[in-house]
């Protein structure tokens, strides 16, 4: 089955150039100038949005955050902006990864490639992601066909990142949807619940920090 990719693009003759790109490398892409319609309700079935900043109407990083509030797409940013600090914001709202503007064509097909070999299926009660299986309705992880016996709050930690494998998950974000059960608990918390996570799992490389940021699953395996 064809992988399905939104274009957010405004600019006609760059926008034109992906689409043929992607269509050349076995890609259907469906192309919007603007993301009005994002902002009206959730976006088409897609395996991927590829997503400029400089909109007219509306900024790209505004529609990322509409788009993150109801759906867990992969989202690669294309930028003319390449400052660190719109880099790290953009991932912070949920983006998997950023592209500056002008790009090599084949450079975009790779990193659109990258994304979409990490594959999160979910089926029924159960998320897998590699070697991952999370049951939410038991809350029972194995990995590697082992069961790793994790608390209820650390497997809801653990389908955090797992939903989206390779992508960054900021601590607000994890401390807000996921420890908002416990009073007490702040984003410094995370760190003694990973660092348990991490004993437990037996694969400390698993759960990788991302420095100012927060932290996401790995899609390579240490050993």
């Amino acid at each position: 089955m064809t992988d399905r990719i939104l274009v957010v693009e405004d600019d006609r003759a760059l926008g034109a150039q992906v689409v043929d790109h992607l269509r050349g490398a076995g890609y259907e892409p469906t192309w919007w100038t603007d993301g009005s319609a994002m902002i009206k309700g959730a976006p088409p079935e897609v395996a991927l949005v590829v997503l400029d900043l400089m909109l007219p109407g509306v900024y790209g990083l505004d529609l990322l955050k509409v788009l993150r509030a109801s759906s867990e797409v992969p989202v690669l940013v294309l930028s003319a902006r390449n400052d660190t600090s719109d880099k790290v914001r953009a991932l912070k709202l949920g983006a998997d990864d950023y592209l500056t503007k002008p790009f090599w064509p084949e450079e975009l097909i790779e990193r659109v490639r990258a994304r979409l070999r990490r594959p999160v299926m979910v089926r029924a009660n159960t998320l897998r992601a590699g070697a991952l299986c999370l049951d939410l309705a038991s809350h029972e992880v194995t990995l590697d066909g082992r069961r790793i016996g994790l608390t209820r709050l650390e497997c809801e930690l653990l389908a955090a990142l797992a939903r989206r494998p390779g992508a960054p998950v900021t601590r607000d974000w994890l401390a807000e949807h996921v420890l908002d059960a416990e009073p007490e608990s702040s984003a410094r918390s995370l760190d003694v619940y990973v660092s348990r996570m991490r004993k437990k799992l037996g694969d400390p490389a698993l759960i990788e920090t991302v420095w100012g940021i927060g932290y996401r699953l790995s899609t390579e395996r240490s050993g």
